[in-house]
């Protein structure tokens, strides 16, 4: 790999909407930049177009179905991959058109039609047998990634700048053999190890490259298929193993929002970027609805304490927001770190402590002393199961846990009494749902309340401010929001409250406005003080 000792790393991931329709900003300005001070290593996911409905990973699942589906003839079939090498193609001539590239060009095309051709291939034989693999659907959607890194390869030598194609299809393979039981069997029992485990394979393909390396999101074909145990986070994953395996001094998630902000900017308009939020909190906005970060990704950038800052493709000059491990570094707990080590980790602290502390988090645990940021997830339906009193409490929990654990239904809140039981589920499975509840009428009386919300008001060590509850309650309660389910003991930092969908923006705004004291438009432009003002 072409490196310079004298700097160290960063690894920067890029979305599929940003290397879809901002490409040249990213390899024209945003890396050459980066590249004056540091090595960088890239991360890109499948290509996208406004959405990820339209996106070239959709299109992949698409051409499975056609692939497993009964029909008669593979044209629906061929005319999804006509379209993806289309499109990629396209994408290839648009951003590469300098006379002097047309080298570049030509050999990136070939590839791109190479690749589109085996995907043909592969999925014709998938359709004659009728069926496909977790493996092979893994196999099948990887093209996304590696299509995509092609054309950012191919535009970064467009412009000069040494760059490879690193593609990661088969690490798993690679650092764990081939044997699915043993690779089921070693992931279920240690997820976050399981994963750990990739970084020497990972690095051993970075550092054989040339250049920059332009990495595949998509890594490795995982137990159970990656989409199924990782979810369409695996990129962001991908990334922070990466910046683990290079110790790289920060992991970059470039997307096109500022950050992170006190609310959604898109339904409230006096949301505030924040400048940093720890590593808890970034995992609790994430799972109640907030697109921040994958879970599995905070873990591994934690464990490794490489801070994490996600960054706006549209505006590279603003500092977006920085989510510090909440562990010390590696180098601070070494049996005999060098002076100059233990000098950047002090001062480092130290940066980070009075960084922290300027921004509303104090004292060693960081606690807050009002909310950070309130987040909505939609979609939820809400489960209330009492008991007919044929079971004793804990078999009657246990019962229902089973009944949803076989039809893959996932609590988000949960709230019991002794022969009451209250759930918030996602209501996207309906079909499920509606099973669940005639399984689960023979334990007692069930009734599902649909088109519901789950309100989530987040702040690291948040339970321990003395007031906080009654304030957002006592704010609903003036708002005339009825509250269907509370759970708080769950957590420290956060409170959690299922509403009705109509409620939903009206209860954010109240939570924003009257517990987090973010005054509305109306009230800003009536305030006469004058800035700087940080929003």
């Amino acid at each position: 790999m072409t490196k310079s000792q004298s700097k160290p790393w960063i690894v920067q991931k890029y979305g599929g909407t940003s290397v879809g329709k901002l490409l040249d900003t990213i390899t024209g300005s945003i890396l050459p930049e980066h590249l004056q001070d540091y090595n960088v290593a890239v991360v890109c996911s499948a290509r996208s177009g406004t959405s990820k409905s339209k996106g070239t990973t959709s299109l992949l699942l698409d051409a499975i179905k056609l692939a497993t589906s009964s029909k008669a003839d593979t044209s629906e079939l061929d005319h999804v991959i006509d379209v993806i090498k289309g499109e990629h193609l396209q994408a290839a001539a648009n951003e590469i058109t300098s006379e002097d590239s047309a080298d570049i060009l030509s050999n990136l095309q070939l590839l791109i039609q190479k690749d589109c051709e085996q995907l043909r291939t592969f999925l014709k034989a998938t359709w004659t047998l009728g069926e496909i693999s977790d493996r092979t659907q893994d196999r099948v959607l990887a093209v996304g990634e590696t299509l995509s890194c092609r054309i950012v390869t191919g535009s970064l030598r467009s412009k000069g700048i040494s760059a490879e194609t690193v593609v990661l299809d088969d690490i798993v393979q690679a650092a764990y053999g081939r044997d699915q039981r043993d690779l089921t069997r070693a992931y279920r029992s240690n997820p976050s190890e399981f994963l750990q485990g990739l970084s020497d394979t990972i690095w051993k393909r970075m550092a054989s490259c040339t250049g920059v390396p332009v990495i595949t999101g998509f890594f490795g074909t995982m137990p159970g298929s990656l989409l199924h145990s990782v979810g369409r986070g695996y990129s962001d994953l991908c990334a922070a193993l990466c910046a683990v395996a290079l110790n790289a001094e920060e992991l970059q998630i470039w997307k096109e929002v500022d950050g992170i902000f006190t609310a959604d900017p898109r339904k409230i308009k006096t949301a505030r970027l924040l400048a940093t939020v720890t590593s808890e909190e970034a995992a609790e906005l994430t799972y109640y609805g907030s697109e921040v970060i994958h879970p599995l990704t905070i873990e591994q950038i934690d464990t490794a304490a490489i801070p994490l800052r996600l960054k706006n493709v549209k505006n590279p000059s603003g500092n977006g927001t920085i989510i510090y491990p909440s562990k010390p570094s590696p180098a601070s707990s070494g049996d005999s770190p060098s002076l100059g080590a233990l000098t950047s980790t002090y001062t480092s602290a130290l940066s980070k402590k009075t960084f922290m502390t300027a921004n509303g988090y104090y004292g060693e645990t960081q606690y807050r002393r009002k909310p950070t940021a309130v987040t909505v997830k939609e979609d939820i339906t809400v489960l209330n199961v009492k008991s007919n009193g044929t079971s004793r409490p804990h078999m009657f929990l246990a019962r229902v846990g089973e009944v949803l654990e076989r039809h893959d239904i996932n609590i988000d809140l949960i709230s019991s009494s002794q022969q009451m039981l209250s759930l918030a589920v996602c209501s996207t499975k309906g079909d499920r749902i509606h099973d669940v509840t005639a399984e689960l009428c023979e334990f007692g009386v069930v009734t599902a309340v649909k088109n519901m919300a789950i309100v989530s008001v987040v702040g690291h060590k948040m339970r321990n401010m003395t007031g906080i509850a009654g304030e957002i309650f006592h704010a609903l309660a003036s708002a005339k929001i009825n509250i269907y389910l509370i759970s708080q003991g769950a957590s420290e930092i956060s409170v959690s409250f299922v509403v009705e969908a109509r409620d939903a923006l009206l209860a954010t705004e109240v939570v924003h406005t009257n517990v987090m004291r973010i005054p509305l438009h109306c009230e800003q432009e009536n305030t006469f003080i004058r800035g700087p003002w940080l929003y």
